[in-house]
C-alpha cells in the first residue's frame, strides 16, 4: 500500500502533527510506502527507506495565513501530478483543495467562529478582525474539503457532532479518538526542586496557550483565590499573556508559578498532584489523556473536547466553564483528599491504557485497507 499524508508537520510536539506521525510510523512498521507532503517531519522519518518526503518550503512568507496559502497551492499541485501513483491520500482539514480519500478533522472552524469566546468577539480591533477573517476562510475551505473527501475521520465525538452540524453526512464520518504515549506519560515521581517548584504544598497544573482566553486560565486563577493552600504550575508562553498580571492583581502571584513553554511536560506532570483544564473550546486536546496516563486526577468541563474519556472515577467534570464557585469546590475536594487523588489517578491510568497511540494508528491503517478493498 502506498500512503500519502498531507500536513504541515509530522512531529511529536504538535497535536495534529502527532496524529500523523503515529500513522506514518505504523505504516512503516507494516512495510507500507509512505509519502509525506510537509514542511517539517521528525528526524526518525527523514531517512527511512520507505519514506519519501516532499518538502514544502513556506518560511519566506511573513504570516501564518500566507504560509498556509502557499502550502495549499504547492501540495495541491504536487498531488495533481502524482496522485495516480498513490493508493490512499490523507489530508487534514482545509490544508489544501485536493479531493482526499480520508480527511482527518482535528478542529471545526465553523464551531469556533460561533463561540462567544472567539478572539474576534473579545478584541474589537484589527487583530480581532484578522482572526475573524482567518477563521471564516478556514470555515469555508474546510466545508469544501470535507464535502469532497470519501471519508472523514473525527478525532472525538464532539468533532463528529460539529461536522454533522455543518452538513457532513453522519454515515461518512468515523471517530478515531486521539492517543497517548504510555511510556512517556506514566505515573512517577520527579523532585520539584528540579523544575523549580515548591515542595510540601499541594500543586495543581494547567497547560495550554495562555495568550488568549480560550483555554480559560482566568477562571482557574479566580477559583484559586478561595484556596490559600493550593499552588498552581502554569505551562504556556507568557509573552503577551495577560495572566501574570491577573495573578498579581488577585493577590495570588506567590502561589502561581509560570513556567513558560516547556518540552518536559511529562516530567512536570510527575511533580504535581492534579491537572485542571476547563477549556472553553477544544476539539480533542491531547493533554487530558497525557494527564490521566501520568496518574493525575483531572478537573475539566463537559464541553471541553477530549472530556468524553474522563469519568467520575478519574476526574471531575464541570457543568460550566464560567462557574468559579463550582471550579473552586472541585479543586478543594481534591486538595483536601489525598486518598481520592490517588484513587482517581489509578483509575485514570487504566483508562489511558485503552488509548495507546499504537492502537489508534492501527485503526487508521485498518480503515485505509477497508477503503482500498471497497
Amino acid at each position: 500500500m502506498k500512503i500519502c499524508i498531507v500536513t504541515h508537520k509530522l512531529i511529536k510536539g504538535d497535536g495534529q502533527g502527532r496524529v500523523n506521525y503515529e500513522i506514518a510510523s505504523a505504516a512503516i512498521r507494516n512495510g507500507y510506502q509512505v509519502t509525506l507532503i510537509a514542511t517539517q517531519i521528525d528526524s526518525k522519518l527523514q531517512n527511512h527507506p520507505l519514506v519519501e518526503w516532499v518538502y514544502i518550503p513556506v518560511k519566506i512568507f511573513p504570516s501564518v495565513f500566507l504560509r498556509n496559502l502557499a502550502f495549499s497551492w504547492q501540495s495541491t499541485k504536487w498531488l495533481k501530478t502524482y496522485r495516480k501513483n498513490l493508493d490512499i491520500v490523507v489530508i487534514n482539514g482545509a490544508i489544501n483543495s485536493f479531493p482526499a480519500d480520508i480527511n482527518i478533522a482535528h478542529f471545526v472552524h465553523s464551531s469556533w467562529l460561533q463561540s462567544p469566546f472567539h478572539i474576534s468577539k473579545q478584541r474589537k480591533n484589527l487583530y480581532g478582525f484578522y482572526q475573524w477573517f482567518y477563521t471564516f476562510l478556514n470555515s469555508y475551505w474546510e466545508k469544501r474539503s470535507f464535502a469532497i473527501a470519501k471519508l472523514v475521520v473525527a478525532v472525538s465525538k464532539k468533532v463528529k457532532d460539529e461536522l454533522i452540524e455543518i452538513g457532513v453526512p453522519s454515515e461518512k464520518i468515523q471517530v478515531i479518538f486521539n492517543g497517548v504515549d504510555l511510556e512517556e506519560f506514566s505515573p512517577g515521581y520527579v523532585k520539584r526542586q528540579k523544575i523549580v517548584l515548591p515542595e510540601n504544598v499541594t500543586l495543581a497544573m494547567f497547560a495550554g496557550d495562555i495568550r488568549t482566553n480560550r483555554k480559560n486560565l482566568d477562571t482557574v486563577l479566580k477559583a484559586l483565590v478561595e484556596l490559600p493552600n493550593l499552588h498552581l504550575a502554569v505551562l504556556g508562553n507568557v509573552q503577551n499573556s495577560p495572566y501574570p498580571k491577573m495573578a498579581e492583581d488577585l493577590g495570588i502571584s506567590q502561589r502561581v508559578h509560570f513556567l513558560g513553554y516547556r518540552v518536559d511536560v511529562a516530567q512536570i506532570m510527575q511533580t504535581v498532584d492534579m491537572f485542571v483544564f476547563p477549556s472553553r473550546y477544544e476539539a480533542c486536546t491531547l493533554v487530558l489523556l497525557e494527564a490521566i496516563a501520568s496518574g493525575l486526577p483531572v478537573i475539566t468541563a463537559k464541553i471541553t473536547g477530549g472530556s468524553e474519556v474522563i469519568t467520575s472515577e478519574c476526574g471531575i467534570l464541570l457543568n460550566s466553564t464560567e462557574d468559579v464557585s463550582e471550579l473552586s469546590k472541585a479543586l478543594e475536594r481534591l486538595t483536601s483528599d489525598r486518598n481520592l487523588r490517588e484513587q482517581m489517578g489509578k483509575a485514570g491510568r487504566a483508562i489511558a491504557e485503552q488509548h495507546s497511540w499504537e492502537s489508534k494508528a492501527e485503526r487508521y491503517l485498518h480503515l485505509f485497507e477497508e477503503l482500498i478493498a471497497s
